[in-house]
Parts: C-alpha cells; sequence; structure tokens
C-alpha cells in the first residue's frame, strides 16, 4: 500500500512542479496527479526521484491517499479547469476535506466556488501564488483567501515553503474571505504591469532622448538597484540589459509587442466597477494593447511625424531626475493598488490587513522591494490611512520628488517620447491635490442634455437640483446616480 500523503497536487507544469518539489523539502509528503498522467510518470523519474511524493493515474486514486482532512491543491489553467476538476473531486470527498486553487482564477469565480462547496459541506482555499518559476521552487509569496475554517489545515504547510522576510517572518498569511486572497493577487499583478510599464519608459527615455545604450543604461539600473528603487524588477531589468548574445544586447534584437494573460485587465475592470480611479495600472494594460499593434505603428511610423528627442542639458543631473520621477510614479501606482482593495472590502465586506498585504509581497513575489516596507510602516501606524500619499513618509518623498518629476514628463512630452504611465501618474497626482476639479462643469451639461440633476456647493450634500436652462424643458428631472 502506498504511503498517506499530507497534501495532493494535481497539475505538474511549472508552476506546479516546482511547489511540489519545495513542499517536499520543507517536510511534506505530496501526491501528484496531471491530466495527462505520462507527466506523473516523468516527474516521478526525474526531478522527484527518490523523494517524498506519491505518483498517481487516477482522482480516486489521488484521494486514496491522502490523510484527512484531505488536502488537494490544483494548479491548472483558470475559468473552466477549475470548476471539471472540482466536480470530477467532490464525489470521492468526504466532509471537511479541502480543495485550493493556486492559479490566477478570477475572484468572482473563488467566491461562487467557496459558497458551492461550502454547501456541500467542504471547504475552498483561492490562493495566489507569485514568484514565478523560482519563487515557486525557493519560496513565493502567497496569498490565501476563502473557507477561513480550512486555514488552519493548510497554515503548516504554506507558511513553511512561502518567502520569508528578514526577520524571518513568512511572506503568507490567511488574506480573508471567500475571493480575498485572490483579488490581493490580481491586485499584484496589477501593480506588476505598472511597475513594469515605469521602468520600460524610463528605459524609454534614456534611449529615445537621451541615446544612451544597453550598456549604460545597465550602470544606471545597477545604481538604481542599490538605492531608493532597490527590487526584484529593477534587478532583473538591470541583467536583461547586460545580457549579449554574440556580443550584442539581446534586448535590441526583442520585437516590441507585448502580450498578457489578463490579471491587468481585470483589476482595470474591477476598478471601474468599485469606481477607483485607477489610471496608471490601467494606462499600462493599454500600453501593452498599444504595443500589440506593431504593423499599424510601423505604417503609422511613415505618417505621422512628432519633435525629434534632442537633449541638450546635464545627462546626470537628469538621470538623477528620472530616479526620483520613478520612485514618485511608483508611489501613485501602490496609492492606486492599496485604494482599489480598500474599496473592494467594504464591497466584499473582507477585514484585509493592509500592513499585512505589504509584508506578503515583500519577499518572493515579482514587485518584491524595500519600499512595501514603508508600505507596510505606514498602515501599522494608520490601519484607516485612506490613501499612501497621505502618509508622512509618502507625502514627503513626492513633495521632495516632485520639481525631478515635472522636468522629467516635460522633456518627454516635448521631445515627443511616450511616457502614458509616467505622465497618468502624475496627472492623478495633481487631480487628488486639487479642492476643487472642474466636475462642476461637467454636471452642469449632464444636467442641460440629460436633466441628471446636480447638487451645489450652498446646499447639503445629497440634494439635487435640475435646471432648465433652455427655458423649454420642464421640471422633470432623471434619477441621480453616483459611482
Amino acid at each position: 500500500m502506498k504511503q498517506k500523503a499530507d497534501i495532493g497536487l494535481i497539475g505538474l507544469a511549472v508552476m506546479g512542479e516546482n511547489l511540489v518539489l519545495n513542499m517536499e523539502s520543507h517536510g511534506s509528503t505530496v501526491a501528484v496527479f496531471n491530466r495527462t498522467v505520462d507527466k506523473v510518470d516523468q516527474f516521478i523519474g526525474g526531478r522527484g526521484k527518490g523523494k517524498s511524493f506519491v505518483g498517481t493515474r487516477s482522482i480516486e486514486e489521488l484521494v486514496a491517499v491522502l490523510k484527512a482532512p484531505r488536502k488537494i491543491m490544483m494548479m491548472v489553467k483558470a475559468g473552466r479547469p477549475v470548476d471539471e476538476f472540482i466536480e470530477t473531486l467532490i464525489p470521492h470527498l468526504q466532509k471537511g476535506d479541502i480543495i485550493i486553487d493556486g492559479g490566477n482564477s478570477h475572484f468572482q469565480d473563488t467566491i461562487r466556488r467557496t459558497k458551492y462547496l461550502e454547501s456541500k459541506g467542504l471547504f475552498f482555499i483561492g490562493t495566489g501564488v507569485s514568484g514565478g518559476e523560482e519563487g515557486a521552487l525557493k519560496g513565493p509569496s502567497i496569498m490565501p483567501g476563502g473557507s477561513n475554517a480550512a486555514w488552519p489545515n493548510v497554515k503548516p504547510i504554506f507558511q513553511s515553503i512561502a518567502a520569508k522576510v528578514e526577520d524571518g517572518t513568512p511572506c503568507c498569511d490567511w488574506v480573508g474571505e471567500d475571493g480575498a486572497g485572490h483579488f490581493v493577487k490580481m491586485v499584484h499583478n496589477g501593480i506588476e504591469y505598472g511597475d513594469m510599464q515605469l521602468i520600460c519608459e524610463a528605459y524609454q527615455i534614456m534611449r529615445e532622448l537621451l541615446h544612451m545604450n544597453a550598456d549604460e543604461m545597465y550602470e544606471v539600473f545597477a545604481r538604481w538597484n542599490a538605492g531608493i528603487l532597490h527590487s526584484y524588477l529593477v534587478e532583473i531589468t538591470r541583467d536583461i540589459l547586460e545580457y549579449k548574445e554574440n556580443g550584442a544586447p539581446i534586448v535590441d534584437k526583442i520585437l516590441d509587442t507585448a502580450g498578457q494573460k489578463g490579471t491587468g485587465k481585470w483589476t482595470s475592470e474591477s476598478s471601474l466597477d468599485l469606481g477607483v480611479p485607477l489610471t496608471l495600472i490601467s494606462e499600462a494594460v493599454f500600453a501593452r494593447c498599444l504595443s500589440a499593434l506593431k504593423d499599424e505603428r510601423v505604417a503609422a511610423a511613415k505618417v505621422l511625424s512628432g519633435p525629434k528627442p534632442t537633449f541638450t542639458g546635464d545627462r546626470t543631473a537628469f538621470l538623477n531626475d528620472l530616479e526620483m520621477a520613478l520612485y514618485a510614479s511608483k508611489i501613485v501606482s501602490y496609492a492606486q493598488g492599496f485604494t482599489l482593495m480598500r474599496s473592494a472590502a467594504a464591497e466584499f465586506h473582507w477585514k484585509l490587513n493592509y500592513g499585512g498585504v505589504a509584508l506578503l509581497w515583500r519577499g518572493g513575489c515579482i514587485i518584491r522591494s524595500a519600499f512595501l516596507g514603508k508600505i507596510k510602516d505606514a498602515f501599522d501606524k494608520n490601519p484607516d490611512l485612506p490613501n499612501l500619499l497621505l502618509d508622512p513618509f509618502f507625502k514627503e518623498k513626492i513633495e521632495t520628488s516632485q520639481g525631478a518629476w515635472r522636468r522629467v514628463i516635460a522633456a518627454a512630452v516635448s521631445n515627443g517620447v511616450w511616457i502614458p504611465a509616467f505622465s497618468t501618474a502624475l496627472s492623478y497626482f495633481d487631480g487628488y491635490r486639487n479642492e476643487r476639479l472642474p466636475a462642476n462643469l461637467l454636471q452642469a451639461q449632464r444636467d442641460y442634455f440629460g436633466a441628471h440633476q446636480y447638487e451645489r456647493v450652498d446646499q447639503p450634500r445629497g440634494k439635487f437640483f435640475h435646471t432648465n436652462w433652455t427655458g423649454h424643458g420642464g421640471d422633470t428631472a432623471s434619477t441621480a446616480y453616483i459611482v
């Protein structure tokens, strides 16, 4: 008879295979199953050879070799495959068993699945796992949510395999009810989109405006990674710029069209649903969409013209400005992301610990950086902080960066260098700090053509008015609607 396993895993692709190796190296016996069963044999005879793995060739066999309560983690494609495996598993499980979805599922699906499985006496965990192949093997950031009662059963395994910060605290803790874990992972990925786009725009400014080559840019990113911008993404950008093929930088040989798997789009869609101005991450999503129009852009470049980028100033001083502009824009990106999580928590009745979320992202994940420690400090000091821009530390950093931030954006725009994320970050900051925006005129326009009503500065909030602007309309007004 096969030995009993502590946890089972379905899906031996890159992330699944590395996760189970991580689990086994931390003392767990893991049962593995893959829809293409030959993959199980290959793994057991290859990377898993001689280790505490139990290879299984059917769902029935997988369930049978697990200790109670059974814990089965799926690392499969989001959407229908998750639901199909859930339905396949249910007849073989008993009350109190736990199904875990470790893929990038949409949080609304996780809310639905949690409710569905709990109605059958089972538990469900939807968990974000970030860090890519290396993180899965050596220590990812793990963001679990779902059935609260299931957490004690998986906590020892998850926290043992997670990345650790300097004091040994694992980058894994319970996030919240039903879809909270997958929502936080979605926002993580959205911020990742923003960070990557900002870095790419800094690269574009160096390349197009300052006419720097890859070696020169490597030196800049190496210096930045030793300072306030120290992060995994800046670090790998440094390494990418250094990498050569036949003596030439490989980055210059890569086609400028970007792909995406959907989590950035989901983040933007959620911000629209919740009425949160997630401008930077949305702009990063649109930037990838624009990059995909390669053939159109090549044709357009032949007929549309703009200024020829020319720089005549002090390059060293400008690069210092660029560092501060990137830092300030990054603050805005995270401020928007945490504001989105706060709005979602209110909408879905989650009790999110925002300092705790920042800690989860300190290690293992793609957006890990020293910067996140300051975010944790901000929410530890004020758990009800409405926006990171209002925290004293980030307020001071934005204020001291403003001159550099504006100089960089002005230089890029006047020279025709494409910087959608940098410019929208500054625009959001200027809008957020502005006591009066022109929405009064917008409301007047809406009331003029559609009788949508407006509020007045000389009347209490929540009281609405309509004006018969032309003298020809009646007194009937539309129902007021506010996002």
